[in-house]
């Protein structure tokens, strides 16, 4: 028995190791495919990164499918089930790199747009894939850059899937809508290094910065609002000292990050922490690293259109959700784009085994394929 178009395509990106920034002719094999279909194909090579923006058609509104064909390191090999870049199907599910982060979504995409045009050739407004292979990595070269292209030219996307595993327990019965900001602080403590039985002659920075650590780590941020919860300040790291028991050291790093929901700007919340700071009588050096601010897409036309597509493919009533971490869509939804994530289950992402339900890759084809008809082929 051969395998269906969506399974054998998943199959075939999988078998190409492309371990971020390297797409290992994922985007070659998706042009070949879609120069058939009318689209036009750009090639986007910034440094170490390559990204595709495919559109067919001029008209709007023009729908997006997003997403990334880049994947994180296997880890040890040795601990796979099957060899990571060999696809194999075990009772039931498809395993392999990539599987579900996010090679699924992306034959998905391929299968829904092929079935669409072929149906609906004069569909309504245009059809577009923005693919990079630079998500999982730096994200510097990646779909940023193709949409400061965009933006530059005024080529703006009206609505907007990213593929990424949103789902939790069964395809479709969750979305995002929204993700929370991110924010790095790269926090260097000066003090004086020294002898401990001479306390006068030293200034320890872990203790000057305790106080200060234990008041941002107990501050409320925010209270959250009806798509976000409260904002999370997290210390990550805390490295200091010499390896040796009577050596006060000079210097403390410490790494922490905010999550960070609408109620607040990321200038907002480097005002703070550094007042803080400085309240406690820190000396200190801070890098701060944006990571990409919050958003939200607002219920309307094209979460309509996605819920009322899983609600007739799998007879889910999917539920909306700002959760998890950070995606593509936070550079995507800033031009005034309607934006969700819409994919297959995120339990197994980045893990040993990354796998896919098969079933589950049958129905994400047909929630693609009927959003599309949902918002290209209505009057």
């Amino acid at each position: 028995m051969s395998d269906s178009p969506v399974l054998a395509l998943l199959k075939d990106l999988i078998s190409r190791p492309s371990i971020t920034p390297n797409d290992a002719g994922c985007q070659p094999l998706l042009i070949e495919r879609l120069e058939k279909l009318g689209f036009v194909c750009e090639v986007m090579e910034f440094e170490d990164t390559l990204n595709l923006w495919a559109r067919r058609g001029t008209a709007r509104p023009l729908f997006c499918f997003a997403g990334h064909t880049d994947v994180v390191p296997t880890g040890p090999e040795h601990l796979w089930k099957c060899p990571p870049f060999q696809p194999t199907v075990i009772n039931g599910y498809l395993y392999g790199r990539g599987a579900a982060d996010m090679k699924s979504g992306l034959s998905a995409f391929m299968i829904a747009v092929e079935q669409f045009v072929e149906q609906n050739q004069n569909h309504n407004g245009s059809i577009a894939l923005l693919i990079t292979s630079d998500e999982e990595g730096p994200f510097i070269n990646g779909t940023t850059r193709v949409i400061d292209t965009l933006e530059a030219r005024n080529e703006k996307i009206d609505y907007c899937i990213v593929g990424e595993p949103s789902s939790t327990d069964h395809v479709g019965d969750t979305i995002k809508n929204g993700r929370r900001g991110s924010l790095t602080a790269e926090l260097t403590v000066k003090g004086v290094q020294g002898h401990v039985a001479y306390p006068h002659l030293v200034k320890n920075p872990i203790h000057s910065c305790m106080a200060a650590m234990a008041d941002l780590t107990a501050t409320e941020w925010d209270k959250g609002n009806e798509y976000f919860p409260p904002t999370s300040f997290q210390i990550t790291n805390f490295n200091s000292g010499t390896g040796a028991s009577n050596v006060v050291p000079g210097t403390a790093q410490i790494q922490s990050n905010f999550r960070y929901s609408t109620e607040l700007t990321a200038e907002q919340i480097i005002s703070r922490f550094e007042a803080t700071l400085k309240t406690h009588d820190v000396d200190y050096e801070v890098n701060w690293t944006y990571n990409g601010s919050p958003f939200i897409t607002q219920p309307g036309s094209l979460t309509d259109a996605v819920s009322e597509a899983i609600k007739q493919v799998t007879g889910l009533t999917t539920e909306l959700s700002t959760s998890g971490g950070t995606s593509d869509a936070r550079f995507i939804a800033p031009t005034g784009a309607q934006v969700v994530e819409v994919g297959p289950s995120n339990k197994t992402i980045h893990k040993i085994n990354e796998s896919v339900n098969v079933a589950d890759l049958e129905s994400l084809v047909d929630i693609y394929q009927v959003t599309l008809e949902n918002l290209l082929t209505c009057d």
